[in-house]
């Protein structure tokens, strides 16, 4: 679609994702340029839209693109992996075993095209933002870069940080230091050019007060356990410098919390408030092992945490409470932390953990929706300054299409149901992002998805000989 250019979502049930989870049946959804301009009935809008482009979403589900707020594009390489890795018996294990070693056997190439299919596979199962934590130890700059061109190519929404780590000695720290600065002045610049019109891009204006909302930058940091005093110090001072958050594990599994405690006698969440790193841009992945007092300290801060249950299980160190910090104030959402590329996979999972982990089915029943569809909403809104995640006026246009045709009523107030009962994400059809059709009749329209997978069938196997 060209700038202004105008396109219908037609038909079938809309979900805004509202806070009465509203559904239209017969719905539609105007897209004017990169945002939504009005929602409705299908008749009234077709109306006052006479001759746009249409999109037939007749017996099926329109809803707002899918928002992950924590994942690791670099891992999509490992999936399957065949190589000499020696079992794991605890988290610190998994890591030296296997993800560390995969991280220094990274090249630029091998990054680019981890990033190019695992966007692929985001955009296929309905996901249209993320919020990506990189790492490749050894090829360090420009490697925030090697990851937006393939995720600017498919057009994904994305926000990028690359892990600043003391594990693999001054070199790389200080590498990594530098290249979230250079990754997120170059961001701002490029805001800035936005702002002023100069870009020509949808929806931007010289006065707008803001950039395109498409791409953003964090500084990322590895955990507690791999940073010293100085660097946590450092990659604090830059965040606050350049006006953006921090993207850190945090309390993810015991021996974090051990190893902070044993160097500054203070728990996780509180050594990183010591240093400046909490605050309402920073997130704090997982936050597993966390006190009352930590808790506090992140609603007080308005620190993001988000909750990745499948991953959390499949390492084996714990359950957050989540039922709890939400009800403390946390601001929560919800991530894949790499595992999958299926938010919806991800929500009925962080619907069914709490209820097991409790022996209580009264638990739990609403985490899926508030993390996911209403939380992930606001933490993205708030990191990249714009309207993300529900359809409404004025809202950034991602739409997704579901061939979803339910055998009870899709109604208001029950979508939740829906959600953790009927759909998945291998029932996306069409996705838009910032008013683009990135994927038609999963045809993916930006991309040649077929050659970017072959492409890394063959870099997976080299990268594997070389762990």
């Amino acid at each position: 679609m060209s700038a202004g250019s105008t396109l219908l979502v037609r038909g079938g049930h809309v979900a805004l994702l509202d806070d009465e989870l509203t559904v239209l049946n017969d719905g539609a959804v105007a897209i004017v340029g990169n945002r939504v301009e009005a929602v409705g009935s299908a008749a009234d809008i077709a109306s006052r839209y006479d001759g746009a482009e249409t999109i037939d979403a007749s017996g099926k589900l329109v809803m707002p693109g899918l928002i992950n707020a924590h994942t690791h594009l670099y891992s999509a390489l490992a999936r399957g992996l065949v190589a000499d890795i020696e079992p794991s018996s605890s988290f610190t294990e998994i890591l030296e075993h296997l993800w560390w070693r995969l991280d220094r056997a990274l090249t630029l190439d091998d990054v680019r095209l981890s990033a190019a299919a695992g966007a692929i596979d985001l955009i296929r199962n309905g996901t249209t933002t993320i919020i990506d934590h990189h790492a490749s130890q050894v090829h360090i700059d420009g490697s925030l870069s090697a990851v937006a061109e393939p995720l600017n190519e498919s057009g994904l929404r994305f926000n990028l940080c690359f892990e600043i780590s003391d594990r693999d000695g001054e070199g790389a720290r200080d590498a990594g230091l530098a290249e979230n600065e250079r990754f997120a002045r170059l961001e701002a610049s490029r805001q800035v050019a936005t702002r002023r019109g100069s870009t020509g891009g949808p929806g931007s204006s010289p006065d707008s007060g803001r950039g395109d909302g498409r791409t953003g930058a964090s500084v990322g940091l590895h955990a507690s356990f791999t940073l010293d005093d100085g660097t946590l110090e450092r990659a604090a001072g830059m965040a606050a410098d350049l006006g953006v958050g921090c993207h850190i594990h945090a309390a993810e599994d015991v021996a974090d919390v051990e190893d902070s405690v044993s160097r500054s006698g203070k728990r996780v969440v509180e050594r990183l408030e010591a240093f400046g790193v909490l605050g309402p841009r920073s997130i704090a992945a997982h936050c597993i092992h966390v006190n009352e007092r930590e808790t506090a300290l992140l609603a007080e801060s308005g620190t993001i945490v988000v909750h990745n249950p499948q991953s959390n299980m499949n390492n084996a160190v714990g359950c957050a409470d989540v039922p709890s910090m939400l009800g403390s104030g946390v601001l929560m959402g919800l991530g894949t932390d790499g595992f999958t590329a299926s938010m919806f996979d991800e929500m009925k999972v962080a619907n069914l953990i709490h209820r097991h982990q409790s022996g209580d089915p009264r638990v739990g029943h609403d985490v899926a929706a508030r993390l996911c569809l209403m939380n992930n909403q606001t933490i993205a809104s708030r990191l990249f300054d714009d309207r993300i995640g529900r359809l409404e006026p004025g809202a950034l246009a991602d739409v997704i299409v579901l061939d979803y045709d339910p055998p009870t009523p899709l109604q208001t107030g029950n979508f939740g149901g829906h959600l953790i009962f009927g759909l998945t994400g291998w029932m996306v059809e069409t996705v838009i992002i910032d008013g683009r059709v990135i994927m038609r009749d999963r045809e993916l329209t930006t991309v040649d998805s077929g050659d970017i997978q072959a492409r890394a069938r063959e870099r997976a196997r080299d990268l594997w000989k070389r762990m």
